[in-house]
């Protein structure tokens, strides 16, 4: 039996030997009092931070092809549960699940189906809960409307742009990308600093200025308009997809001077890879509902347990307004709808594998990239579980192919900055209200913008204390 009891930072305010005994020690008495083959064991300790998240307290991964399996429990959850009472019914049965998908990989889960659909219904979800969605972020803001940061942004910019024009090699437009512009707020206060920067600096760089804000919903893009209406002169608006930027500002090419992007590599579609004992793994997943709350879901909405499913891939294809017009016997309005999709995304947990990877050369990482890029990172010695960030790396990749060869790309997210920090804490995924979160591979970015010829640095965000933002940039080598 292996046994991997990860040392989260909360447990220096806690006790860490009581967190091992209310954990740790029941899984292992009940294996002891079972018939498994304890060398076939892995115990795994997660401190899940996120109150919001898809997994059970204790959760059993078979590890194919043969019998091993892993036995993963949530240490933060352990001391309010029947630890070894759950482990020893799931060693002696399957639980009852209603399941909504298949087996897959985690870039296919019907999660990442949720996550758009929250974005693209946005308004709606805002309505029925009372609240903006940037109230669901730790803090209830971003980062990225501290002021300070734009304005030292925009000094830089200057610096450059001052330099291109004593060789008169500047444009004459400048183009700055805002990927994920929330409801405008970053943008304001964005322009708001640069057009007061340039007044008291005189360079004359606001009247040549084209900020493009980009996004995945309209309805956000609707309300950043409204936020930033008295820069509309100097401000274009796209819908796109994040991970493939350039489909919709492929006329960008190497011009932007500036890619600024905030909370939104965490909330794009990953993979997990796993190297354990020697050999490389694929986590692959199951979204399903527990067969209780799914019970209690059903009767809410006058339906069976087995009719579930294909209430919530309706929902997912057709969203709540057009559920509600589908199946008006289950759900009379659109009110309806919206509460049997919220609830549905409460109760959503991930049954999870490991399939081995025979190769990887094999795996796509991204359009352009094999899994051999990952090679020095997953082998990077003990056991290891990643997020390969596919979502984030493909987004990050077309955006470089934007930039000036003098542009910067400036990104706020979750970032792990170092692969061994995946060996000592749970990094998603985990609920920020409708959507999904994960931290970004952080070391997985850095080598692929190496390679492509980029300076990628990462810090804490300088301009606020506490909290897990860190800044990134990458910029071209002189």
């Amino acid at each position: 039996m292996l046994i991997d009891f990860r040392p989260h930072a909360r447990l220096r305010r806690e006790q860490p030997e009581d967190c091992f005994e209310a954990s740790i020690v029941p899984v292992v008495t009940a294996l002891k009092g079972s018939s498994t083959e304890l060398s076939k064991v892995r115990v795994v300790g997660d401190w899940v931070h996120y109150r919001n998240n898809f997994r059970d307290v204790v959760d059993i991964r078979p590890i194919l092809p043969g019998e091993d399996f892993e036995i993963a429990v949530d240490v933060r959850r352990a001391n309010s549960s029947s630890i070894g009472e759950l482990t020893s019914t799931l060693l002696s049965r399957q639980p009852d699940r209603v399941f909504l998908e298949e087996w897959g990989t985690g870039t296919e889960s019907l999660v990442w189906r949720f996550n758009a659909l929250y974005w693209s219904a946005l308004d709606l979800w805002e309505k029925a809960t009372g609240r903006g969605y940037e109230q669901a972020l730790p803090g209830e803001e971003s980062d990225a409307r501290n002021r300070a940061a734009a304005g030292e942004l925009i000094l830089e910019l200057f610096a450059a742009w001052d330099r291109l024009g004593a060789d008169a090699a500047l444009p004459e437009q400048l183009y700055i990308v805002e990927l994920g512009v929330g409801n405008g707020g970053q943008a304001k206060v964005f322009l708001d600093e640069f057009r007061e920067l340039d007044r008291r600096h005189g360079k004359g760089y606001y009247a040549r200025l084209h900020y493009l804000m980009c996004d995945y919903s309209t309805h956000v893009l609707d309300l950043a308009r409204e936020t930033v209406a008295e820069h509309a002169e100097r401000v274009s608006s796209f819908a796109l997809d994040a991970t493939r930027p350039r489909t919709s500002l492929g006329f960008m090419q190497g011009k932007a001077f500036l890619i600024y992007i905030s909370n939104v590599y965490d909330n794009l579609p990953t993979d997990e890879l796993a190297y354990l004992g020697g050999r490389t793994y694929q986590v692959h997943s199951r979204a399903y509902l527990p067969s209780e709350e799914a019970a209690a879901l059903a009767a809410s909405v006058s339906a069976s347990v087995e009719e579930l499913p294909g209430f919530v891939h309706k929902l997912l294809r057709l969203g709540p307004s057009l559920l509600a017009d589908a199946c008006p016997g289950h759900f009379p309005d659109v009110e309806a709808a919206i509460r049997f999709w919220q609830q549905a995304w409460s109760i959503l947990r991930l049954d999870e594998r490991y399939v081995p990877l025979s190769g990887l050369d094999s795996y796509t990482l991204t359009d352009s990239l094999t899994g051999e890029t990952l090679r020095p990172l997953l082998e990077s010695g003990a056991d290891i579980r990643m997020h390969v960030s596919n979502g984030a790396l493909a987004s990050f990749e077309d955006s470089l192919a934007l930039l000036h060869p003098f542009g910067k790309l400036v990104c706020h997210d979750l970032f792990v900055n170092d692969v061994g920090d995946y060996r000592t804490a749970f990094r998603g995924p985990g609920k920020y209200d409708g959507s999904v979160v994960n931290w970004v591979n952080g070391p997985l970015l850095a080598h692929v913008g190496r390679r492509r010829g980029f300076d990628v640095n990462y810090e804490r965000f300088r301009h606020r204390n506490g909290g897990n933002i860190v800044t990134m940039t990458a910029q071209a080598r002189d």
